[in-house]
């Protein structure tokens, strides 16, 4: 391992330490933050695995913290609805460009905000957790993120800030087991990413995911909804013009 990885590895785990607490305190932010970062350092099958890995890996332990307040029936739900999201983009043997994939990413946020209010998507209506479980994973494989889209079928459920980001824990912790499963098939990533960098990133996944669950506790259902959007827009709009970026000077 040269010092050059060793402190690429460290200043990943940095970043994966913080947009895991974010994950960990706002439900998905972090992950769109951590996206973006990765998409821009990575080459992009190298940067969707990574990002699956960590966030499998915080979202599970988040998952399993606060496991007592996952909502099963959603879960099961989403889980069938996600199960045939892979066939689509495995049978044109997708995977986007980088301009293209940090676009993607930046329109997710935006394009959530674009679904009608009066379709009240609600996870806890069986229907819409089948649907939820299809659109978010396949938005998943093809954007690396898909949180922003996923929080519209919670964002009007009974459901309390705990049992939100318990129960999003467990639906993106399945999307990103696919994500990564889907990519790892279709390009080899070893030259990219070695055991230094996966083994500090899924440290620095559960120690940012454990270190951010009192903050919880203390936030208000209020702040919890008003912070999360504005965290995703603005991350959203710097995945675009990041993206533009990249597209105009190649």
């Amino acid at each position: 391992m040269t010092l050059a990885s060793f402190f690429f590895a460290l200043g990943l785990g940095g970043c994966v330490l913080l947009t895991s607490m974010i994950s960990a305190v706002f439900g998905m932010a972090g992950g769109l933050i951590l996206m973006l970062i990765l998409g821009v350092l990575l080459p992009v099958p190298a940067a969707m695995v990574l990002h699956g890995v960590t966030q499998m890996v915080s979202n599970g332990w988040r998952a399993f913290l606060w496991r007592d307040w996952i909502a099963w029936g959603i879960l099961s739900r989403y889980a069938i609805g996600a199960a045939p999201a892979a066939l689509i983009p495995l049978a044109l043997v997708f995977v986007p460009s980088k301009p293209a994939m940090l676009i993607m990413l930046g329109l997710v946020p935006f394009l959530a905000l674009m679904i009608p209010a009066s379709m009240q998507l609600d996870a806890l209506k069986p229907s819409h957790a089948y649907a939820c479980g299809f659109s978010v994973a396949g938005v998943q494989i093809m954007a690396g993120v898909a949180g922003p889209l996923l929080d519209t079928f919670f964002v009007r459920s009974s459901l309390d800030r705990r049992a939100v980001v318990a129960t999003k824990a467990a639906t993106q912790t399945l999307s990103h087991i696919m994500k990564v499963a889907y990519y790892g098939t279709l390009a080899s990533v070893s030259a990219d990413l070695t055991p230094s960098i996966f083994t500090a990133s899924i440290l620095a996944a559960i120690a940012g995911t454990t270190l951010a669950a009192p903050i919880l506790e203390k936030m208000t259902d209020a702040s919890f909804r008003k912070w999360t959007q504005t965290i995703v827009l603005i991350t959203g709009g710097a995945s675009i013009a990041q993206g533009l970026w990249f597209w105009l000077t190649p």
